[in-house]
C-alpha cells in the first residue's frame, strides 16, 4: 500500500522527502539556552510528574545558569514566582508536539533497563534528545510540505519545488530545525503551515465541524509560540466577510446568519479549548492563567516600532542576513494578480506580525540566526518565492534564460545563507548584536571554503565536543567586561526574571 502510494508521487514530492531523509544526520540533540525553558515541560512532567522547574534550570547549561541559578547550584529567589514555582514565560506547546515521541522512547528505556541494560532514564539521556532533536526535524518538514501543496495549488510543481527548496535552506528555519532543535520555532512554523493549509483547503465552504477543527488547531498554533496570533486575522476575515455580505438583506438571512454566528462561535471555544495547556500551565506557575510573565514586563514599544532594524539592521536584521527572503516579499505582490484577496490577507499579516516583533524589546532574538521570531512566515515566503518563480517561467516570450537565471540567483543565496550559517554556528562571527558585513563577506570567500570541510567531519565524528567548546566560548564571551565592572547577566529572549501578577 505504501509503495503504491509512493509511486503515485509526483518527483517533486519524492525529492522533498528524500532530501529531509537525508539530512536527519544534521540533527544535534542537544538542549540549549530557550530550549531549555521549552523543554522543561515535557521533561518536568514525564520525569517526576509535575511543574517544578528547579532541575531542569540547575542541569542547563551553563550561558543559561549564569542568571539563574548560583555557583553553588541552587536556584536563585529570584527565580521563583509566588506559587513557589520556578518561572517558566516559554511556551507550553513545543513541548506538546514533542511529547507523543518522548512518552514512546521513556517507556521502550524502562523497559530496557528492566532487562537489565542502563540507558539513564533521565530524560536527558541520548535516547531522549534524539528523538526530541529528530521529531523537530519532522515538524521542521512538515511545515515545508504544507507550504509545498500550498504554493502548487496555485503555482506548479516546479516553481513550488524550488521555492521551498530555496526556504527550506536560505533562511533562518535550518538553524532551528537541525541545530538548535530544542527551540520552538520549527514547531511554531508547522503550526503556522497548519492552520493556513487548513484554513484554504475549507475556506470555499467550510462547514461547522470544520470551523472547530480549525479553532483547534489555531488553539495549538498560539500554544507553540504566542505570536502566531496574528494568523487568526483569517478567520477574522472570512467571518466579517460574511456578515457583510447578509447585511443589505439581514432580515431575509436570519437562519445563514445565526448559521454563520453559531460556527465563528464554535471556532472562538475550540480556539480557548485547545489553548487551555498554556491557561493551565500559567495559573500553576504563576497564579494567574492570563499573565504573559516576563513578555508582559517587557518594555513594549507600541508608538515608536523598530521596522527599519526588523529588517535591515546588522545586529540580526530580517532581510540583511537573510536576503532570499525579500524575493519571497516582492512575491507575494505578484501573487496579487493571482488571488487578490489571499495575497491581501498575506501581506496583512507580514505587516501584523512585522509591527509585533518590531514593538518587542529584544527584536534582534539576541542570540539568533537572521531574526529567527520570522520563521513562524515560513507558509507565507513558501508562496512568495513560488510566485515570483512562476512569473519568470512564464515571461512573455517564454524566455528559458529568465526561469533559469531566477533559478540560479535562489541558488546562490541559499549558498551563501549556509556559510553565514557556518560562520555564526561556529562563532567566525558573534552570536550577539551585530556583525560586520566586511568581515562576513570575507570569511565567506576565504575562511569558510578553507575550513568547513575539516569542521563538517568533526561536527558528524565528535558532536558534543564540538558543542562544549562553542558553550565554553559563549560564557567566555558573556563574561567579558571592563575590568571592575559588574558581571552582566546574559539577555535571552526574555528577561529571565519571574514578575507576580
Amino acid at each position: 500500500m505504501l509503495a503504491k502510494r509512493l509511486q503515485s508521487w509526483s518527483f517533486s514530492a519524492k525529492l522533498l522527502l528524500l532530501l529531509w531523509l537525508a539530512t536527519l544526520p544534521l540533527v544535534n540533540p542537544w538542549v540549549r539556552g530557550d530550549g531549555v525553558g521549552y523543554y522543561a515541560y515535557v521533561h518536568a512532567l514525564l520525569i517526576r510528574h509535575d511543574l517544578n522547574f528547579q532541575n531542569e534550570w540547575q542541569h542547563a547549561n551553563p550561558s543559561f545558569r549564569l542568571s539563574r541559578v548560583n555557583p553553588e547550584g541552587r536556584v536563585l529567589p529570584s527565580q521563583f514566582t509566588r506559587t513557589g514555582h520556578v518561572g517558566n514565560h516559554f511556551a507550553v506547546g513545543a513541548s506538546m508536539l514533542w511529547a507523543p515521541f518522548l512518552i514512546v522512547v521513556h517507556g521502550a528505556v524502562l523497559g530496557f533497563d528492566h532487562l537489565g541494560g542502563s540507558v539513564a532514564a533521565d530524560g536527558y539521556s541520548r535516547p531522549y534528545l534524539l528523538a526530541m532533536a529528530l521529531a523537530t526535524a519532522f515538524y521542521g518538514f512538515l511545515a515545508l510540505w504544507l507550504s509545498f501543496v500550498l504554493a502548487r495549488e496555485y503555482f506548479g510543481d516546479s516553481a513550488s519545488r524550488i521555492a521551498t527548496l530555496g526556504i527550506w535552506f536560505g533562511s533562518s528555519l535550518p538553524v532551528y530545525m537541525y541545530f538548535n532543535p530544542s527551540w520552538a520555532h520549527a514547531q511554531a512554523a508547522f503550526t503556522t503551515a497548519l492552520f493556513l493549509w487548513y484554513w484554504h483547503r475549507t475556506r470555499a465552504s467550510r462547514t461547522f465541524r470544520q470551523w472547530i477543527l480549525l479553532g483547534f488547531a489555531g488553539g495549538l498554533m498560539l500554544d507553540v509560540y504566542y505570536p502566531n496570533a496574528v494568523f487568526l486575522l483569517l478567520p477574522l476575515a472570512d467571518a466579517l466577510g460574511a456578515y457583510r455580505r447578509m447585511l443589505p438583506e439581514l432580515g431575509l438571512k436570519a437562519r445563514e446568519l445565526g448559521r454563520h454566528f453559531c460556527s465563528h462561535l464554535a471556532f472562538a471555544v475550540a480556539v480557548a479549548v485547545s489553548y487551555l495547556p498554556t491557561l493551565a500551565t500559567r495559573e500553576i506557575l504563576y497564579g494567574n492563567p492570563f499573565t504573559f510573565a516576563a513578555y508582559g514586563a517587557q518594555r513594549w514599544s507600541w508608538w515608536d516600532p523598530a521596522f527599519a532594524s526588523v529588517l535591515f539592521s546588522r545586529d540580526h536584521g530580517l532581510l540583511s542576513w537573510t536576503p532570499l527572503l525579500a524575493l519571497a516579499l516582492a512575491g507575494l505582490f505578484v501573487f496579487w494578480r493571482k488571488d487578490r484577496r489571499t495575497a491581501a490577507l498575506l501581506l496583512l499579516i507580514f505587516l501584523a506580525f512585522d509591527y509585533l516583533i518590531a514593538c518587542y524589546q529584544d527584536w534582534d532574538g539576541i542570540s539568533s540566526f537572521g531574526n529567527r521570531f520570522f520563521i513562524s512566515l515560513t507558509p507565507l515566503f513558501v508562496i512568495g518565492l513560488a510566485a515570483l518563480l512562476d512569473a519568470t517561467r512564464r515571461w512573455p516570450g517564454r524566455r528559458p534564460w529568465v526561469w533559469r537565471g531566477s533559478c540560479a540567483v535562489v541558488g546562490l543565496l541559499v549558498v551563501w545563507n549556509l556559510g553565514f550559517i557556518f560562520q555564526w554556528g561556529t562563532q567566525l562571527v558573534p552570536e550577539r548584536g551585530p556583525v560586520s558585513w566586511r568581515r562576513v563577506a570575507a570569511n565567506q570567500f576565504d575562511v569558510v571554503p578553507r575550513v568547513a570541510s575539516k569542521q563538517l567531519v568533526r561536527y558528524f565524528r565528535n558532536r558534543s565536543g564540538m558543542m562544549r567548546q562553542i558553550e565554553r566560548r559563549d560564557v567566555r564571551g558573556l563574561n567579558a567586561r571592563p575590568e571592575g565592572s559588574p558581571p552582566a547577566p546574559p539577555r535571552t529572549q526574555e528577561p529571565p526574571k519571574a514578575t507576580p501578577d
